[in-house]
């Protein structure tokens, strides 16, 4: 039909326009003008009148009939294909394999005569090895080819014929001679003799033809981990331990899995660089035992590798359990088909997730630059291959130098310091601040920590600011800004820590600009079925607004309610986390909140005793995790300063053997640091939470002791 509207509509144009070419012409010759015929209508007199009439006809009608042939055969090639596909399709169930040996084993009672055994079209008959072990001997079996007439039966419907014989025998099918059957995929059958009838035990060989076809195929390895996960958790840290544990703890049956990167299993961070430095034991690298300041032994790790399950039983066992799939990275989260991609392509789908990757070490770009010989003599310390690459290291070399003044960089420097008093080791530690915590203690402080860290036998380079770096003549050669020029054997890069969000472009989770990290709601839900908790999360404080927490404390109870929600606790996440540093068994100090040394700060001190050292506070506790006692803590009441019996004298100066720095915005305490002072923190979090003015601050220490023996 288009195609004769087509034809219309060219056969209209034309014969239209040779009308009005006649007209004219039939006016130049007679001088008057005719009646023109509209563009639209076309001639169509009676017979006799012009044959463009008949023209016209003969084109429509001959475009009619083309169009009805093009339409006749489209239809008709159209039901051939379709019929033809149909009968490829049912006529697929029927097909057989050709040029493959058949066989079949068969038992019959001697007494019974001939007769047709059918099976189920839809596969080759079992025979069950009970059978096989009761039935009467019989004769080698043959099988005759069947009928013509029966073709179109299913290819292992036989007619058997048997005689009394004392054994059965399996024997390879003969040649063309043999009906077809279904097709084995094995060289041809051994024979198996049956049992007499008097003894009752099952044979060797079972002829299920299904076994048979698969003698000499190896069994397929099993799974290295499961194709899918009710609780997904990525990354092998603090968080994702105390997730898990919290999850089974709601979920008894729940199976979880685990997925690191990293060669352990779960375990702590903290002692890497702590107690694991002052352990006297030669092999601690091995062993990562430690003795804690209260003297007990422990492991870094969080459980024993028999309290998990391996990762190919997860599915299988009865009450589920928590696997570790270690060595495997996530490289890419679909969040819409619930599944994850490792870095090998493979897949684990999911009900739930959480996210708990941590963060990796920054590094100084002139670092970076500095080439390949540089790279290989600097640790970025994180993980236990780092604590162990820099314990060899610090037996083997002459000097290692610490860039950076922060918690980790401070911690580093007094234990090697204290090893370097045992050998010939120089430890040097360079940051751009005046002092050591230059970013989080006030400066009065700071200096006095820069003296404790020097008399452990570091030698402190402060306002130094690294220009660059090489390597020349076998040592590394650090260049700073105002000239300076200091050379090592290895550096030590503690700058800080960059929260790991790779898989926030794939997953199209939002990272927050100023802090870093995953942005999360109350409950630490990044978007349905997706946490986050640990360094990577980055929440809103109800009281000091959004933040995000690079510490253990923090990980252990982010990780804590992030796996109670992922069970359907919905509890929002406000707990004000904590975190501690100690320079050695003698000075530490307890801090929670917001401390920056640029906020106005208020410090209230007092002689030391004998019981405030680390040491002491974890003997009185029992553990060196401080935080796994502090965070279950609560204060409770309102905060009445209690009357000593006498006023304190105070403390000489420059003595800052224990105390209390209150950080202010506002007029309000937002950070509070427990120098020396232990087993107070549900105190500090509790005058956080209130949120009140104080108008004085020294009233408010005493709530903490600091002034009793």
């Amino acid at each position: 039909m288009w195609t004769c509207k087509c034809t219309w509509k060219q056969l209209a144009r034309a014969y239209s326009t040779l009308c009005r070419r006649n007209a004219r012409r039939a006016v130049l010759n007679s001088e008057r003008r005719l009646p023109l015929v509209p563009q639209t209508h076309m001639s169509s007199g009676g017979p006799g009148s012009s044959g463009e009439n008949n023209l016209y006809y003969l084109l429509v009608g001959a475009t009619c009939v083309a169009g009805g042939v093009y339409a006749y055969r489209t239809v008709k090639g159209d039901q051939a294909r379709y019929d033809e596909r149909i009968h490829q399709i049912t006529s697929r169930t029927n097909k057989l394999v050709p040029e493959q040996p058949i066989e079949y084993l068969s038992s019959m009672p001697p007494e019974t005569s001939p007769e047709v055994i059918s099976a189920e079209p839809e596969g080759p008959p079992a025979i069950q090895e009970s059978e096989m072990a009761i039935e009467p001997p019989v004769k080698e079996t043959r099988v005759e080819p069947a009928p013509e007439e029966s073709v179109a039966k299913p290819a292992d419907e036989l007619i058997v014929e048997s005689e009394p014989e004392p054994s059965v025998e399996l024997s390879p099918v003969a040649g063309a001679e043999e009906p077809f059957a279904p097709v084995l995929e094995s060289e041809p059958t051994p024979v198996a003799e049956s049992p007499p009838a008097e003894q009752a035990e099952p044979p060797e060989f079972a002829a299920d033809p299904a076994s048979v076809a698969t003698t000499d195929v190896p069994p397929p390895a099993p799974k290295e981990f499961p194709s899918h996960a009710p609780y997904l958790l990525i990354g092998g840290g603090t968080a994702s331990f105390a997730a898990a544990r919290s999850i089974r703890a709601r979920d008894p049956g729940a199976r979880v899995l685990i997925i690191t990167d990293e060669p352990d299993l779960p375990y702590m961070r903290p002692p890497l660089s702590k107690e694991l430095w002052f352990s006297d034991d030669p092999d601690v690298a091995d062993t990562l035992r430690f003795k804690q300041w209260n003297g007990k032994e422990r492991s870094i790790y969080f459980q024993p590798p028999s309290f998990y399950v391996s990762p190919q039983d997860l599915e299988k066992v009865e009450n589920g359990g928590v696997a570790v799939l270690t060595g495997k990275k996530v490289v890419h989260m679909d969040v819409r088909g619930n599944k994850v991609t490792l870095s090998d392509n493979s897949e684990i789908s999911y009900d739930k997730c959480l996210i708990a990757t941590g963060g990796v070490p920054r590094n100084l770009q002139v670092i970076e630059r500095a080439g390949e010989e540089v790279t290989k003599r600097t640790t970025l310390f994180r993980k236990v291959e780092d604590f162990k690459a820099l314990n060899k290291v610090s037996r083997d070399t002459k000097s290692i130098t610490i860039i950076g003044g922060g918690f980790m960089g401070s911690e580093l420097a007094c234990a090697l310091g204290r090893r370097s008093a045992d050998s010939d080791l120089e430890v040097i530690q360079m940051f751009p601040e005046k002092g050591n915590m230059g970013k989080v203690l006030p400066e009065y402080l700071s200096n006095w920590t820069t003296a404790k860290v020097k008399s452990e036998g570091v030698r402190v380079i402060t306002e130094a600011l690294v220009k660059g770096v090489s390597f020349k003549d076998g040592h590394v050669e650090i260049k700073l800004k105002d000239g300076r020029v200091v050379k090592t054997d290895h550096i030590v890069a503690a700058v800080g820590l960059e929260p790991s969000v790779e898989l926030a472009k794939s997953a199209g989770l939002e990272v927050d600009s100023d802090f870093g990290g995953y942005r999360v709601n109350a409950e630490l839900q990044a978007r349905s079925n997706i946490w986050v908790a640990g360094d990577a999360a980055c929440f809103y404080d109800i009281r000091l607004g959004r933040r995000r927490v690079e510490h253990h404390d923090h990980a252990v109870v982010s990780g804590r309610l992030a796996g109670e929600n992922m069970t359907g606790a919905n509890k929002p996440y406000w707990h004000q986390s904590m975190f501690w540093s100690d320079l050695g068994p003698d000075v530490g100090y307890e801090a929670i909140g917001i401390v920056d040394s640029s906020l106005p700060t208020v410090g209230v001190f007092a002689k030391a005793t004998a019981k405030d050292t680390p040491k002491a506070a974890t003997e009185e506790s029992g553990t060196g995790i401080r935080s796994e006692s502090e965070t279950e803590g609560t204060a409770s009441g309102s905060l009445v300063s209690p009357t000593p019996a006498s006023s304190p004298e105070p403390p000489q100066k420059d003595d800052y053997g224990k105390g209390v720095i209150f950080y202010l915005r506002d007029k309000v305490v937002v950070g509070i640091v427990l120098w020396n002072v232990f087993n107070r923190m549900p105190v500090a979090r509790k005058i956080i939470k209130d949120g009140e003015a104080h108008a004085d601050l020294n009233e408010v220490a005493k709530l903490f002791n600091i002034h009793d023996d």
